[in-house]
């Protein structure tokens, strides 16, 4: 029902935009839709790699790794792939949901997304080149860190 109306809602405030200038209007539908041919690609890959992971992992696989009796190894395997992975929000939320509608826990997906959020491993190249490399480590290593305290917040309050 609620996403009946958010999708009624942004018809009716597309409708009033194209009344008030359709000139921009169509505009931004045009950039927009620019945007969606951009990130397509990537995002129809994405889901494909999540999709073959789970055809090829069977949920006590998942679980085994993942879930919420896997442990200091799940997490451990959660903030490493978290941290050397560099997948956008957009994908990285409905991945999550999979694997945990697959059998991963709370605790270990709250801590894959904030590493993959907070932790720069691909990325630190670059920072490194405009922070410096002491405080690209520092960064990285209490985002790391803080990355746990999040994970272990969220498993407490969702279980």
């Amino acid at each position: 029902m609620y996403s009946v109306f958010i999708y009624t809602l942004t018809g009716a405030l597309l409708l009033i935009s194209l009344v008030v200038s359709r000139k921009k209007t169509l505009l931004a539908l045009k950039k927009a839709w620019k945007s969606f041919e951009n990130i397509l690609p990537e995002l129809i890959a994405i889901m494909l790699f999540v999709g073959l992971l789970i055809a090829l992992l069977d949920p006590g696989t998942i679980s085994a790794l993942l879930g919420d009796n896997s442990g200091v190894l799940g997490l451990l395997i959660a903030s490493v792939v978290g941290s050397i992975t560099l997948i956008p929000g957009f994908v990285a939320f409905p991945m999550a949901a999979m694997l945990l509608n697959n059998g991963a826990g709370i605790t270990q997906i709250a801590l894959f997304i904030s590493t993959l959020m907070m932790v720069g491993v691909v990325t630190f190249p670059v920072e490194r080149k405009y922070f410096g490399t002491k405080l690209t480590v520092l960064r990285n290593a209490f985002a790391f860190a803080f990355s746990f305290v999040v994970a272990g917040l969220m498993g407490a309050i969702l279980k």
